[in-house]
């Protein structure tokens, strides 16, 4: 995801710089009250766009792996052929998108959140498609990358809808307010949308101040509209947005926490970046030929949930989707959850993330949450670990892996063990910044390498 701001200098050099007192005096002029003005109009379209979007693909999924199958008798585990389908077509969807439609689909997940253009109007179409066949049809990816697109296409279409000349920074501004409102329905809370996309924009100085006060007006919108579109609609968005866990109390972390956050962060990292070396295996691959590579990963990962359905007591599901409605159940219940039966999770679910990444299209946080909150019961095994700590040094060690994001991840980690006390906190800073160098450490030589395809 590319900087809304410094975009401007792509065609005529970098934007200049501005002070403290240039941007003051732009926030009190009256352009700028209009500018909040068309920031709040825009994240009530985008985030309206967004529920829709997220209604959809969620009830996409209860009609391909609920109501569907219940359909033709059932009501167990799927049977492989249906999901060979199911997973098979949505390779074919989103590679039809990747190789005909404007913006391939939209960037591709394995380089995080942190790469690519925003999205325009045209390429909206495609970025819809290949969302909806990976997320709705089950492939291991969040809907965060794809809403953050849709907002900034969205925004840009709001402004032309009013049919004046605007400054290229003006449009700049309201497209990042959209993402802002998207990004904010998802999570549920403005302050995290704006922390992640300002992290990942690299967004400093007074130039920040600027296109904060748009984007968190936008965020919070988002916020207001995913509360209160389910007493409207009767649908609840509890079923696809993020909310806080329900973990065992935890007030005061120990030495011997600490010491386990820094064994765990560092191997958390470690089978992450297999993860993500086995999904830009997959990437170049699945760039030149996307009409093959992509439904053999889409009948991978049903192979994958057919195998972890057959060998355990658990439903095949629970290795499809990104996660973010099955966190809460699966850390409520860990109790449930055999060391064994978890491995395996990790194992099957890890695959199919990486084969998602690397070809498919959507986010790539929510898995990171899952898998790590999965990591996380197994480490509670674990002598003087209990499950809380467990899981929020997991959790926030996985997504920060994968995003490189450090804030980001630890206010993510934070914000969904919040209900378990304080704690946690400390135990999360701690594993955010060891799992965050340990990634450096694995990844530099890579970092370091030329990359022939920008010379």
């Amino acid at each position: 995801m590319a900087d809304p701001v410094s975009a401007s200098g792509a065609a005529g050099g970098a934007p200049p710089e501005i002070t403290a007192e240039q941007a003051n005096a732009l926030i009190r002029s009256r352009p700028y009250v209009g500018l909040l003005v068309l920031a709040a109009i825009v994240g009530l379209v985008v985030s309206l766009a967004s529920w829709g979007f997220l209604e959809g693909t969620y009830q996409l999924q209860q009609l391909l792996f609920k109501h569907l199958p219940g359909s033709l008798g059932y009501h167990g585990e799927l049977p492989l052929w249906y999901l060979l389908v199911v997973l098979g077509s949505a390779g074919l969807m989103v590679a039809y998108a990747i190789a005909r439609l404007p913006g391939r689909g939209g960037h591709i997940p394995v380089h995080g959140l942190t790469t690519g253009d925003p999205a325009g109007p045209a390429e909206i179409p495609g970025v819809l498609l290949a969302a909806i066949g990976t997320i709705g049809f089950g492939l291991v990816l969040g809907p965060e990358a794809p809403l953050i697109a849709l907002g900034t296409g969205l925004a840009i279409l709001t402004l032309r809808a009013t049919r004046r000349q605007l400054p290229d920074q003006v449009q700049l501004v309201v497209g990042a307010a959209g993402s802002f409102a998207a990004l904010s329905f998802i999570f549920t809370s403005p302050i995290i949308a704006a922390v992640i996309l300002i992290e990942a924009t690299g967004l400093g100085g007074a130039r920040q101040r600027i296109i904060l006060l748009p984007g968190l007006l936008a965020a919070g919108i988002g916020s207001l509209v995913s509360i209160g579109m389910g007493s409207l609609t009767g649908l609840s968005t509890a079923d696809y947005s993020l909310g806080t866990l329900t973990l065992p109390r935890f007030d005061q972390p120990v030495f011997g926490d600490f010491a386990w956050t820094i064994a765990l962060a560092i191997a958390v990292a470690i089978v992450v970046q297999v993860i993500l070396w086995l999904g830009r295996l997959t990437e170049r691959h699945a760039t030149p030929r996307p009409f093959v590579v992509l439904p053999l990963v889409g009948l991978l990962v049903a192979v994958l949930a057919y195998v972890f359905g057959q060998t355990t007591d658990k439903s095949a599901a629970a290795v499809l989707l990104s996660g973010q409605d099955a966190l809460p159940g699966l850390v409520a219940g860990a109790g449930s959850w055999s060391v064994a039966t978890l491995a395996l999770l990790i194992l099957c679910k890890g695959l199919a993330y990486a084969g998602s990444l690397g070809s498919f299209r959507g986010g790539p946080t929510f898995p990171a949450l899952f898998l790590g909150a999965a990591a996380g019961i197994i480490a509670s095994h674990l002598p003087g670990l209990s499950t809380t700590p467990g899981v929020a040094v997991c959790m926030a060690a996985a997504t920060v892996s994968v995003l490189r994001l450090p804030l980001s991840a630890a206010v993510l980690a934070i914000m969904l063990t919040s209900k378990s006390g304080a704690g946690a906190g400390p135990l999360i800073i701690v594993a955010v910044a060891v799992a965050m160098i340990s990634t450096l450490v694995l990844t530099h030589k890579r970092d370091t390498r030329p990359n022939p395809t920008n010379a």
